[in-house]
């Protein structure tokens, strides 16, 4: 279920009745929108909501996966994340799989706050991730789903066009999230910044050089260097 809440004047609204794919989220010089949010209802007052249900990000970034969670009586006793889950068995814990040792940060110690951050990231990191927590009731067992579809990619320059005219794209395995703007290098010098991943320019007498983009904030993560040799 999706809950779209937005703002008029000192006003929160939310219409847990409407659904994003139905209804667009209202946008107007009046009405400031605060983000649409996935909701996972359950029974008896359990709830997980995150903030955003896809993310695409960089290699060697960190993202942080924002979530929080109701439960209608008792205590908890375990709270973590997962990708994989196998019927008849209990989720394996991220914080236990040697491939996130030293990666993971969880903010579960606050208060119905279950965010987690992941740094370093890898491509074979890309998943669906879940939240799950166990109380000391009988049957005090929720998974929020569907989840958070992470996407991992790096970046590659390709480059098309003509003999003289050619057009160099910065290219993802997935479209990157929040509009990034792209920043491209000549010989490792700043040439140009775009919220365009594409970059035109005409071959000069300059066959040796080369070229190289990165995504503004994450400089250090750019792409390999094409060269025009």
């Amino acid at each position: 279920m999706t809950i779209c809440g937005f703002q008029y004047g000192n006003k929160v609204w939310t219409n847990p009745t409407f659904s994003v794919s139905q209804i667009p989220c209202p946008n107007s010089d009046t009405i400031v929108m605060s983000n649409c949010v996935s909701v996972v209802l359950g029974q008896d007052g359990w709830s997980v909501t995150y903030t955003t249900q896809s993310i695409c990000t960089l290699k060697g970034s960190t993202v942080e996966l924002t979530c929080s969670y109701t439960y209608p009586r008792g205590k908890v006793t375990t709270t973590f994340w997962f990708t994989k889950m196998e019927a008849g068995k209990e989720p394996e814990d991220l914080g236990q799989d040697p491939e996130y040792a030293g990666r993971l940060e969880y903010h579960g110690i606050k208060k119905k706050d279950c965010t987690l951050k992941i740094t370093d990231l890898r491509e074979r990191d890309s998943a669906t991730y879940r939240f799950r927590l166990l109380t000391d009731q009988e049957g005090g067992k929720f998974s929020g789903s569907p989840g958070v579809t992470l996407s991992v990619t790096g970046l590659q320059v390709k480059v098309t066009g003509g003999h003289q005219d050619k057009t160099l794209t910065c290219s993802t395995t997935c479209t990157l999230t929040d509009n990034p703007t792209y920043i491209w290098y000549k010989n490792g010098q700043h040439r140009d910044e775009s919220t365009s991943p594409q970059y035109k320019y005409s071959v000069s007498n300059d066959y040796d050089a080369s070229y190289s983009c990165a995504v503004k904030g994450h400089e250090d993560l750019h792409s390999p260097a094409v060269c025009e040799c």
